[in-house]
């Protein structure tokens, strides 16, 4: 960067890659995820000048989970990189899914010049225009003055409101383009004021007004939520149904285990919504849905009053909409207005940050006026949350092989190596993620990262990768199948390259084990394109790629294996065989989801 003066004033110039360099470095980002290629290699010149941290990783699509990893962790925007064509086409997987979970990124492109845009030049595509549809905001710069507002708007976009990926693409000629300001101190200026419109963007107040269906007028969080207190006055089996905006709300969960406490409400989740409250309290319920546990579902069928917060009533959780919870009012609080009233129409609609509702709505209920209704809620869970739980027990074999036993055994040796602490988890997506959703006891607040409403493949390993880098003084658990692992199976490299303490665990049962369940169940049995004809040696791969590796053919090795697994420094990878087990409750689209398959408890295909 140079200085020149005009009419006595010295002015800045900067290339439009230098601009994007300094921008994150004032943001505070240390790590960034991608591939070079030769549209970026501008901003990958000013990247290795920098303080910044590049994770070279070995497919673009893994760089973007790799963010995910972090952004999950924190809240907080990161970064992911990738060249024109097809680097921006392999990151655009990894952006769909942030947008589906609502996931806080910074995706940068690369492009072809201005003036050979639209001409078919070599490794064009139209990347903002395909990026469109499944991010929060995309942008294509024109000129590198643009960067001055638009990287600092995005990282207020992607982290203000109902989070979400944006991205910017920049052709080549902008990376070098040179323009001139005044100084740098304006970034100052930007983080003040994009914190004040992100805190005015997440408070509620007096500034959120909606209509509903109890009082045709506008109406402020204040009075919807004596609305809400009105109907759980009257209630004797409400119920609190968490989402994954219940967990990326700051403060939320520690409020959604104050008001289950308080008012004897119990809590059930979405998959997104596990670790708002932590797995063993007497009230805590389980998931919900397809996969989820009995106790839920039931529990969920027989509410009155549903207290929704930051979850969307998407198809795997309710199955048939007419029939979900057919006796329940809904009190329905989301940050994003849009997801109010789409599937279920609402008693009370709060578009509101989870916290700033939760924190309002605990004080409307903690009135003598509704202390009648929570002794009707206390016992009728008291008397019947036993009742429920009863259809899950035996509904897994008791061998040891079996995950629904191992996986809280690696989670109490883990946490008796380490000092009573409770690991970060991550999960690809298939049979292997059910269970881990199922079993394993979580027992804080983002513990538990997978992919959710997108359902990737191949998100576990990059995703452990990520959330390694941001904590690195404990270890990530990646759990993993035969089939997830193969999609990312090359970030085994970057893992050793980093040398961080992830361990992957792939739970190997010779097929894509939940299309093979639900070609059981839904196609009478009738497989097709599910089980691999040749088996990997996922020991010997991982130990090419200089990883200590582990086989647990033989169970009575568990403890011994996991004690060098889940401890010491640096990457450890675990292969465990399993039976073809089903994923119990199952719930067939066509049914209500408190009436699970009967006689499923564990099917062995041949």
């Amino acid at each position: 960067m140079q200085k020149f003066s005009i009419k006595g004033s010295d002015l800045i110039t900067a290339t439009g890659a230098q601009i994007i360099i300094k921008i994150l470095e004032n943001k505070g980002i240390k790590t960034v995820f991608g591939i070079p290629g030769g549209m970026i290699l501008p901003l990958y010149d000013e990247l290795a000048k920098s303080k910044i941290q590049h994770v070279l990783v070995r497919q673009e699509q893994a760089g973007g989970f790799m963010a995910q990893g972090c952004a999950r962790i924190t809240g907080k925007a990161a970064v992911c990189l990738a060249t024109s064509g097809p680097g921006a086409m392999n990151l655009l997987t990894a952006v769909a899914d942030a947008r589906s979970d609502s996931v806080p990124l910074i995706a940068i492109t690369g492009q072809v010049d201005s003036a050979s845009i639209g001409t078919d030049a070599f490794q064009e595509t139209d990347t903002f225009g395909l990026s469109m549809p499944i991010c929060k905001h995309s942008v294509m710069v024109k000129s590198a003055k643009e960067l001055l507002d638009v990287l600092p708007e995005a990282f207020d976009i992607a982290e203000s409101g109902r989070p979400g990926p944006v991205l910017i693409d920049v052709p080549h000629d902008v990376f070098e383009e040179r323009c001139a300001f005044s100084s740098w101190a304006f970034l100052e200026d930007l983080n003040k004021r994009g914190s004040s419109v992100q805190q005015a963007k997440t408070k509620c107040g007096n500034a959120h007004y909606v209509h509903t269906p109890y009082a045709h007028k506008m109406q402020t969080l204040e009075s919807l939520c004596a609305v809400a207190s009105d109907l759980f006055a009257k209630s004797g089996r409400a119920v609190l149904f968490c989402g994954g905006g219940a967990v990326c709300s700051k403060g939320a969960p520690a409020l959604i285990q104050e008001f289950s406490r308080k008012f004897s409400v119990p809590v059930c989740t979405s998959l997104m919504g596990l670790t708002a409250e932590p797995y063993g309290t007497p009230l805590f319920c389980g998931m919900v849905g397809l996969h989820g546990s009995c106790t839920a579902n039931k529990v969920m069928h027989e509410s009155d009053l549903i207290i929704a917060v930051g979850v969307r009533f998407d198809d795997r959780a309710t199955g048939i909409a007419g029939k979900f919870c057919p006796d329940a009012k809904i009190i329905h609080i989301d940050i994003d207005a849009a997801e109010i009233n789409k599937i279920y129409q609402s008693s009370v609609a709060i578009p509101c940050d989870a916290a700033e509702a939760l924190a309002v709505l605990l004080k409307k209920i903690d009135v003598p006026e509704c202390k009648p209704a929570i002794e009707r809620n206390k016992e009728f869970w008291q008397k019947n949350i036993p009742l429920f739980a009863k259809a899950m027990k035996g509904i897994y074999p008791k061998e040891e092989t079996h995950p629904a036993q191992f996986l809280p055994r690696i989670e109490a040796l883990y946490s008796k190596l380490n000092g009573g602490k409770s690991p970060y988890v991550t999960a690809d997506v298939g049979q292997h993620q059910m269970f881990v959703a199922q079993c394993f006891p979580f027992r804080f607040e983002r513990q538990f990262l997978t992919s959710g409403s997108l359902g990737t493949m191949g998100f576990g390993l990059p995703a452990a990768i990520g959330a390694a880098m941001q904590c690195k003084n404990s270890r990530v658990l990646c759990f993993s199948g035969d089939g997830s692992i193969l999609m990312n199976i090359q970030e085994l490299a970057t893992l050793a390259e980093q040398n961080l303490n992830v361990t992957v665990f792939v739970l190997d049962n010779g097929c894509l084990g939940m299309v093979r369940q639900q070609q059981e169940v839904l196609y009478s049995a009738n497989y097709s394109g599910v089980f691999f004809s040749k088996q990997v040696d996922f020991v010997a791969v991982a130990e090419a790629f200089g990883i200590k590796s582990f086989e647990l053919a033989d169970f009575s090795r568990f403890d011994e294996i996991m004690a060098q697994a889940l401890s010491g420094s640096g990457p450890r990878f675990v292969h465990i065989p399993l039976e073809k087990y089903n994923v119990l409750p199952f719930t067939a689209g066509d049914k209500t989801k408190e009436k699970p398959e009967k006689g499923r408890k564990c099917t062995k295909s041949k």
